[in-house]
């Protein structure tokens, strides 16, 4: 092997360190994006009122709730 060809391979595998070292920030930065995210749509969620549940007794209001 020449000089040539192995500096080639050390730059090439540190690169490819490189490159994963980046892969590994962004997926980390995705994932704390997606989990506060979330975090606000559960409270956003639990923050909603909740449906009237339907009459029990007379005639109107006891088959089909028709809340809106």
């Amino acid at each position: 092997m020449d000089a040539g060809s192995v500096n080639s391979t050390v730059s090439t595998a540190m690169a490819l360190q490189q490159h994963n070292q980046n892969q590994d920030v962004q997926t980390n930065l995705l994932r704390k994006s997606l989990d506060s995210q979330a975090s606000q749509m559960s409270q956003l969620m639990s923050s909603l009122e909740t449906q009237p549940a339907l009459a029990t007794t007379g005639s109107v209001g006891t088959q089909i709730n028709t809340y809106a």
